[in-house]
């Protein structure tokens, strides 16, 4: 059997989802999620423009050479584009092969090495008490895990934190259809250390120690400033500090370590092995956050994790609702299959996105299981989505007080 078609999907049903879908010469279908929050068109164009052909007449079986063919043979490699394009082919071959051989997909990964996923939620709040409800909201539905976001005093609308008003609905979407241009959020570092440690103390202090306790600073902090922070939280036993500070230079990641305790965990922007290279051989994090979707897919990413595992680092992978439901099952058999599995990322997709894809994946008491239907467990409702189109939407540009431009 070969690869017959090769066809490139976008759609809208409430946010913008690219997924590649193959098809073999005997009619097996195989989805991969190309999904790029803000630059998903780079992502269609490089696949439509520039994978499709490469693939077609290529035998389905040979994923490893077809992975090193996408990514050594075109010369210009990683990138965020280059690795989501290499990530949706990965995908729709290993469902294919799953399929053709009737299993779920982790079975040919080496089997389940647990009964289930555990997964961490998305709690926020413009306030304490909004936090504190959705927190609450949360456990009752079996969570054992949360990330905690929360308005800063002096600050309006910023990274992960709902607007929607109290409850535990977690609708907070960063890419705003906003037409040709970036929203805008401001920042400010001082105001977020001098306010961050008082909520983990009344988080602590409302719900007790058993809740494990996540936090994102999404890159805004210096290394002096990330170190000093690390410091400030450990009393509060957070499960991990994730982003503390800008991750391209490495080597930064050493001060963060030598000042604190706090468990850290990095990576949602990285693309590649080489991203975390002295991160993972010095030991300077103790999650990895990339995304199968965003760092060559299922055979790079079990590579990057089982390199990790020998350091005894752990996988916390990347999985917000800019992850379709195609990617994020493909991180669910891998989080199942792998031994150095930490935690899941799980912002559950909404009703018109789980009409055009169809999974197979449960949640019960605070885990997730991929399920046992063969391949990846999702299938794509082609009319469904052809009734949501594309629509531009941009992730928000951050800027300090004085205007200056910040990382976001």
């Amino acid at each position: 059997m070969t690869i017959e078609i090769v066809d490139v999907n976008i759609t809208s049903p409430g946010r913008n989802f690219v997924t590649l879908k193959i098809t073999t010469s005997d009619g097996i279908v195989g989805l991969g999620d190309a999904t790029l929050n803000g630059r998903e068109l780079a992502v269609a164009s490089y696949l439509s423009d520039h994978v499709a052909s490469m693939l077609i007449g290529r035998d389905e079986d040979r994923i490893e050479d077809t992975w090193q063919y996408l990514y050594r043979g075109p010369y210009w490699r990683r990138g965020p584009v280059t690795m989501a394009a290499i990530a949706a082919v990965d995908m729709a071959l290993w469902d294919i092969k799953a399929k053709k051989a009737g299993m779920p997909l982790y079975q040919l990964l080496g089997g389940a090495s647990r009964e289930g996923v555990r997964v961490y939620a998305h709690a926020s709040g413009t306030d304490y008490a909004a936090l504190k409800n959705a927190i609450t909201g949360y456990e009752e539905l079996g969570y054992t895990a949360v990330r905690v976001q929360t308005g800063v005093p002096g600050l309006g609308q910023i990274y992960g934190v709902s607007n929607a008003g109290p409850g535990v609905r977690y609708d907070y979407e960063p890419a705003k259809r906003s037409g040709d241009r970036p929203s805008e959020e401001t920042w400010d570092t001082r105001n977020y250390l001098t306010h961050m440690p008082g909520v983990f103390s009344q988080i602590r202090e409302d719900f007790g120690t058993d809740l494990r306790i996540l936090h994102d600073g999404h890159h805004r902090m210096s290394p002096i400033e990330a170190a000093r922070f690390a410091k400030d939280i450990e009393p509060y036993d957070l499960f991990w500090l994730e982003d503390c500070t800008p991750g391209e230079d490495q080597t930064a990641l050493r001060l963060v370590r030598q000042h604190s305790t706090t468990p850290l965990a990095i990576g949602e922007v990285f693309n590649s092995v080489f991203d975390y290279q002295t991160l993972i051989t010095e030991r300077l994090i103790d999650y990895v956050r990339s995304a199968v979707t965003h760092t060559g897919g299922i055979t790079a990413m079990k590579k990057l994790l089982d390199f990790a595992a020998i350091y005894g680092i752990k996988s916390g992978i990347h999985g917000p609702t800019d992850i379709s439901p195609v990617g994020m099952a493909a991180a669910l058999h891998l989080d199942l299959a792998i031994h150095n599995f930490g935690i899941q990322e799980y912002m559950p997709h909404n009703e018109q996105t789980l009409e055009v894809f169809q999974t197979s994946f449960t949640f019960d008491k605070g885990f997730l299981h991929p399920g046992d239907k063969p391949g990846l467990g999702v299938d794509l409702d082609e009319d469904a989505a052809a009734g949501h189109e594309y629509t531009k939407a941009y992730l928000p540009v951050n800027r300090l007080l004085d205007g200056t431009v910040h990382d976001w």
